[in-house]
Order: structure tokens, then sequence, then C-alpha cells
């Protein structure tokens, strides 16, 4: 015999379909997952494992709203180095530093409206984008570059420049990562960064970009797995009410943000979130927190969404989470599915990189000059989980440096190195070969493609990204110098 509290438990389950987000593997959508779809599942982020061409995209999109034509389907297009839309080229766009160092809100408002038209164009409604963080940290090492910079003023005007522009285009933002992880040095893929600050430090810096988000009219804010112990001493900001509910959607004369729309959960399979705990009771405790919309993670399955949905039907037959929390997050994504689904269409916006303005960013070393015959070398780090396997640097301009990996040893040269890496300052084994190849050849020139240090010891030029805008417009800076690995 069937109990009656396992039949409630059920319907609950099937309540939280709603909330959910997963990702999938493959570039077509799976039964099991278009099965969820028609019985209400949200929507579906997309990653760059599904997206083969424009086309192909457009088509996987048009199935997942045949399946549930008011599914959110979500990405990431920052509009820099983290890109899905272009993670086989590198993105055509200029990325946040490198917009905020021109600072220049109208090119800021262009890129944002420019991938907005793109998204639209192949069928994806929300976007996990902008970074609205500070990035208060040289070295942290999941940021850096996908920040507009280091002060609060130009970091909020960037932020709500971009988001306006993207908003108009009829494409959700997601401004992230609530409060802010600019000032951490771990990266939340694979553990719990801790920022202990003051709630004054935080509201005179770090929240200033979301409020500015807020005010432009980001209909979603993502929240981060960080953990803020003046504020919540046992959460993540996640899994925090104080966090989410006090300070994000409190009322703005009560020092609140005053934010009316979707939280979105980070994704809930990185370690930050689940690394102790796991996926299902994560979903719990970030709807408790405050989220409203689940990004579960990329290569979900029908086996782990129906643990997630038990899990939060368990937890509120049994009153570990609220039935009226679970019913206010379905609302609010429901909301939100239903002002996207009615979004105008809007006059597309097209953005053309103009090489001369993206090198005005760039930094250099004064007196520094590429000797002729150079040796280019690349260093090949490992990309952090937000930015993946994405071309970047000389490489995808054209060139074909050399490319060595931790454990690799400097090549000899009879001539002086052109060396082009990411954040170099940050690993032992970049700093150490870089040292060797300016002691076996004094006239080398370093470049830093991400965020280079304070001291910009490890950076005779610096880019503050590396898309494949910026790596072109860097390309031009050497021209005339630089060809097929070989400086002239």
């Amino acid at each position: 015999m069937i109990s009656t509290g396992s039949i409630r438990e059920e319907r609950i389950s099937a309540a939280a379909a709603p909330v959910l987000l997963p990702g999938f593997v493959g570039t077509e959508l799976p039964e099991w997952l278009a099965v969820r779809l028609r019985g209400g599942l949200g929507g579906v982020c997309l990653f760059a494992e599904n997206i083969t061409s424009p086309e192909q995209l457009r088509a996987l999109t048009a199935a997942i709203r045949a399946a549930n034509p008011r599914a959110l389907i979500a990405i990431d297009e920052e509009g820099g180095d983290v890109s899905r839309l272009h993670a086989a080229t590198g993105s055509p766009y200029p990325g946040n530093a490198v917009l905020g160092r021109i600072d220049d809100t109208e090119l800021t408002a262009s890129v944002g409206a420019a991938v907005a038209t793109e998204l639209r164009a192949a069928g994806v409604n929300l976007n996990f984008a902008p970074d609205a963080d500070i990035n208060s940290d040289p070295d942290n090492p999941v940021i850096g570059v996908r920040s507009f910079g280091t002060d609060a003023a130009l970091v909020a005007r960037h932020t709500a420049a971009w988001v306006a522009a993207h908003e108009a285009q009829g494409v959700a933002v997601s401004a992230k990562h609530f409060p802010g992880h600019g000032d951490t040095s771990a990266d939340s893929h694979h553990a719990l960064p801790v920022v202990d600050l003051p709630l004054d430090t935080l509201r005179s810096r770090e929240l200033e970009p979301f409020r500015a988000a807020i005010a432009a009219g980001a209909r979603t804010i993502m929240s981060s797995h960080i953990l803020l112990p003046q504020l919540d001493a046992d959460q993540p900001a996640t899994f925090s009410p104080r966090i989410l509910g006090e300070l994000l959607r409190g009322a703005v004369d009560e020092g609140g943000l005053g934010f009316d729309g979707v939280v979105v959960s980070d994704a809930l399979d990185m370690a930050g979130a689940s690394g102790e705990i796991g996926i299902a009771a994560a979903a719990v405790r970030a709807l408790a927190g405050g989220c409203d919309l689940l990004c579960i993670g990329t290569r979900n399955t029908d086996a782990q969404l129906a643990e997630i949905e038990a899990a939060i039907g368990a937890a509120v037959a049994s009153g570990a989470l609220a039935a009226d929390r679970l019913a206010d997050a379905v609302a609010r994504v429901s909301a939100l599915s239903v002002s996207l689904e009615q979004a105008p269409e809007a006059a597309p916006s097209t953005f053309v990189p103009d090489a001369a303005r993206i090198a005005s960013a760039f930094e250099v070393r004064g007196g520094v000059e590429v000797p002729a015959g150079a040796r280019l070398v690349a260093l090949e780090t490992t990309a952090n989980m937000a930015v993946g396997d994405v071309p970047w640097g000389l490489a995808s301009a054209g060139l074909a440096p050399e490319r060595l990996r931790e454990g690799d040893a400097l090549p000899p040269s009879d001539v002086p190195y052109l060396i082009v890496g990411k954040d170099n300052h940050r690993r032992g084994w970049t700093r150490d070969l870089i040292d060797r190849a300016r002691a076996a050849q004094p006239a080398t020139v370093v470049i830093d493609m991400g965020w280079p240090g304070a001291d910009r010891a490890y950076a005779d030029i610096a880019t503050f990204g590396a898309s494949a805008s910026v790596s072109a417009a860097l390309r031009t800076v050497l021209d005339g110098t630089v060809q097929d690995g070989r400086s002239r």
C-alpha cells in the first residue's frame, strides 16, 4: 500500500521541476530531457560541448522550445575570455577588463547589445553575464579579466551599461557573482573561498555594481559559493537567507538592495556548493537560502534530476524547506519565463572589433621593444573551469608559437624570446621559466594576456584579455616584427 505521505512527496517533487536548470551531454536534445521539459522542467543550461555551429544550436533550442515553449535556455556568454558560442575560435568581443580600461560606456553597451543579439538569434533567452565582480585581488584565480576593473564606480557604470543594452534586446542577464567574488584567492569550482570583509566594506565596494545592475533592469542575479563570515559564519552566499534575503532582497531603506527578480544559483556541482554534501542536498539548501532557479551543472542525468526532485519533495514534506519558499521560487521563475516569451523584437545590434581601440587598453612597459628575430613561445597553463578550453593568444591570431606546459624545459635559443602567457605571476613554473629566459637572453619580452601581478614583474606587455579580438589587436601591435613563430 502506498502511503499518502509518499504521494504528497511525489507531487511536491514534480512541483520542483520549474526551478531546475540542468545541463546535458550531446548536441541534440536527449529524450529523457524532452520528457522532463514537457512535464514542466524550467529549462536547460547550454555549454560549449553542446554547440557545433549556429545552425545546430538553433535546431537544438527549437527542439527545447517545442518541448516547453516557456523554457529558459541559459548560457555563459560574457563577451570575452568566457564564451560558449565561440568556444571553437575565441570570442570576437574584447572582454570586460579591456572595456573597463578603455572606459567608454557606449562601447561597453554595444558589446552587451551585440552579445544579446547573437543569443536571441540562436534561441537563447538567459545569459549568465555580465561578471559584476570587482577584481580586488590580482591573484584571483577565477575572475581576473572577466571583471571590468578594480574601482567600484567604474565597474558599476560599465555593468549598468552592459546590462541595460543586453536586456533591451529581450535576453535576460544574470549579473554575477553576488555579493562579489573579486576579493578571493580560491576558485569556488574547487573549494569554498572565504571573504572576511565587514558589511560596510561590501556596501561601499562589492555591492555597488549589483546596485547598478538592478537599477539598469537586470532580471536575474547569480549567487556565489563564497563564505562571508562577518555576514553568515555558517553558510556560503548561495545557502544564506541573511545574504540573499535580507541583503539582496531587503528593502533599500533598511539597507538591502531591493531586488525583486530571480536569484540564480551558481552551478551546484561546484565544490564550493556540493563538495561535502552532494548536489541534491545543495539544491535544498539553495532554495531555503533564497535561490529561485537552480543551475545544476554540466553533464546532468535523468537519475540525478530525480534524486534532486525527491530531496526537495522530502524537505518540503518534513518542513525542512518551507512550502511557500518553493512556491515563491516557482512563481518568480514562471514570471521570468512569461516576460521573455512576450519580449518584443528589437533592432539587431552588431559589433565590429577595432584593433587600434582595443590595443589602446594594453599596458606596455616603457622602453620595451620586440627584438628582431625573437623566438615565439606560448605558456600553456590550465584554464579555470569558467573559461574552459578556448583558443587564445597569438596562435588564435594566425601565428605558430612553440607551446610549453608545466614540466617542459625552456628550449635553448641563440636569440631573445618573445613569451606569451596568461596570469604569468600566479604560477611558480611560469615565473621560473620566464626568469630562465631573461637570464639566458636579457632582451626577452614577456606578454601577459591575463591579469598581471601588481608589480608587473612578469608582464612587459599586458593585454588584459585573450579573446580572439584582443589577440588580433596584439598581432597588429607586433605586426612587422612577428611572423610564423619568429619575429622579423
